[in-house]
């Protein structure tokens, strides 16, 4: 005897064979996902200028994601002195001041930037955004004082000059509300092996250009430079650390160091193992990208060249736990480029180089900072210029897979 089924029957066989299509669809995607997960891509959605004023020279951008979930941006503004007839605008300035915008996306961006913070002894640079796990933010900078000839005279030596500018050393600002107000400069101590002295005769603060990490114990990581050498005016790399959220710092040890090459504008980063891992920029060195790594928590570090060009660098931890490094590329032709690293950082000369811009027409560019909007897309930001123009602050979009 057949047995007919019910429409109630046919209808939960026929959920049982949807749901396990379904399952079968999935374990499919989820193989398509790993597998492509093993070649990772980046795929550019467009360019933009996120600020962008003739009368300024405007460079060096950072940028974090708040806990309210919008983007700070902090970036150097100085004058574009070519307008005011000056034959050329440098990087060196008595009205250079650190500037911030933020955007509810990431995409969209106020037309003026409000100040965020202008040295009382003279011209800053290079603002370095951390936001702490707690929501305090932190701005690493160092600043230029400009001495008249009388001053000089009576400075203690040795000092760093640039043009007409004595070097101050760096500072760190801090802000608990937000970014709505930021407090004094906090002073780090000196690098032992640091030569030269500020204008007012003790030896330079610590400073440098690139991104601080917090580790997962709760330790901030700075890696600074020093200069080391009077006769070579060579910089090497040390590892300072704060334990209490960036009010004070303590030396550790050297990152890298060598006689001839010179480490500067470096960033530092925590792989899930556990290493610490810094990307610098070099001179002497054929503007060889290189890194350093501790596998002892910053006790000691090993480094080498990563075997391809580039300045400076910084490393984003993707959704999949790869890395995403960002640098500049001062060559023809000029631009943005990147590599995605696997977790622990390791397949740095094999890696796929990305190419973000290549439409620049001048070295005066570059210092890449990105940042994740969602799981997929990334915002790179950094200075540009065509044709020499006024320099501006720009960002591409980026689609991860």
């Amino acid at each position: 005897m057949i047995k007919i089924a019910t429409s109630k029957q046919l209808r939960l066989c026929m959920a049982i064979a949807f749901w396990c299509a379904g399952i079968a669809t999935y374990a499919q995607s989820s193989t398509v996902i790993k597998e492509g997960n093993a070649a990772p891509t980046l795929q550019k959605i467009r360019d933009f200028v996120i600020y962008k004023d003739s009368l300024f020279h405007c460079a060096f951008p950072s940028v974090v994601r708040k806990k309210d979930g919008s983007y700070l941006l902090a970036f150097r503004r100085a004058p574009e002195r070519r307008v005011l007839g000056e034959r050329v605008t440098t990087h060196v300035d008595p009205n250079s001041y650190l500037m911030q915008l933020t955007s509810k996306d990431g995409l969209h961006w106020p037309a003026a930037p409000s100040l965020l913070y202008a040295h009382p002894f003279g011209g800053s640079q290079d603002p370095c955004l951390l936001q702490l796990r707690n929501g305090t933010l932190l701005c690493a900078s160092y600043g230029w004082s400009f001495p008249n000839a009388e001053a000089l005279a009576r400075l203690k030596t040795p000092y760093f000059k640039a043009a007409n500018a004595v070097f101050l050393g760096g500072y760190l600002l801090r802000s608990a509300d937000n970014s709505h107000t930021w407090s004094a400069p906090i002073y780090p101590p000196t690098v032992p092996e640091e030569v030269h002295y500020s204008p007012y005769g003790n030896k330079l603060p610590a400073y440098n250009r690139g991104a601080l990490y917090e580790g997962r114990n709760g330790t901030i990581y700075w890696v600074v430079a020093a200069t080391d050498d009077f006769a070579s005016k060579k910089t090497s790399n040390y590892l300072l650390t704060s334990n209490d959220g960036g009010k004070s710092w303590a030396y550790q040890s050297v990152v890298a160091k060598d006689p001839r090459i010179s480490f500067n504008e470096t960033s530092i980063y925590e792989t899930p193992k556990g290493d610490l891992v810094a990307f610098m920029r070099t001179a002497n060195a054929g503007d060889t990208a290189c890194i350093a790594r501790s596998k002892d928590g910053g006790k000691t570090f090993q480094w080498e060249p990563m075997g391809f060009m580039g300045h400076p660098l910084q490393a984003l931890r993707l959704p999949d736990n790869r890395v995403l490094v960002t640098y500049g590329y001062r060559h023809a032709p000029h631009g943005i480029r990147a590599r995605v690293l696997n977790a622990e950082c390791t397949d740095f000369k094999t890696a796929k180089e990305f190419i973000l811009r290549a439409d620049a027409t001048s070295t005066d560019i570059g210092y890449p900072w990105a940042i994740m909007l969602d799981r997929r897309r990334i915002l790179v930001v950094y200075y540009y210029n065509i044709n020499n123009g006024s320099r501006s602050i720009e960002g591409t979009l980026l689609e991860y897979r």
